[in-house]
């Protein structure tokens, strides 16, 4: 994850807070603030429907369980999408053409779908999270990145983007 030009470039980077389930996030949010990036971790807005980013400085202080038990930002000021530049997205399964199957409330699916969302987005999971195929719906969008614990997988882009593999060392 770290040696990915996406990573390097990238000032803000937003990411899940992980569930015990799911691929542990605390070393991706830590290293960021080594590498003087800024975090921002969605807030479920649930009557709404939809994600809103906020920074985070500290992930015992700015973060407690919600009602549905997702660890979120205790408070803070909305950060425009418009700035975000990388997105770490989580999910129960992953295919080879970059599809993801979420919790089905498509919370992800909206804010990549956001026409201020500009940035690159990037699955992060185990590897036998990683199937054939799986179910896509027409909302549904397909990141632009995967990151394993044994590989990362680029996908094609609307831009036409190389698809390719590299392992991880």
């Amino acid at each position: 994850m770290f040696q990915l030009p996406e990573y390097a470039r990238a000032d803000v980077v937003m990411t899940f807070v992980s569930l015990p389930s799911e691929i542990d996030t605390t070393p991706l949010v830590l290293r960021c603030w080594q590498d003087h990036k800024r975090v921002v971790v969605p807030k479920v807005s649930w009557e709404q429907r939809r994600m809103v980013p906020v920074e985070i400085q500290s992930l015992t202080e700015d973060l407690a369980p919600s009602e549905f038990g997702l660890r979120e930002p205790v408070s803070g000021t909305p950060f425009p999408l418009s700035m975000v530049e990388l997105v770490i997205v989580p999910g129960l399964g992953f295919d080879e053409y970059g599809n993801r199957l979420g919790r089905g409330r498509g919370f992800y699916d909206r804010f990549l779908g956001s026409a201020d969302f500009r940035g690159t987005s990037c699955g992060l999971a185990f590897e036998e999270q990683v199937a054939t195929n799986v179910p896509v719906g027409p909302t549904d969008k397909p990141v632009h990145l995967l990151v394993t614990d044994r590989k990362t997988r680029r996908f094609k882009t609307a831009a036409g983007a190389a698809v390719g593999e590299q392992r991880i060392q």
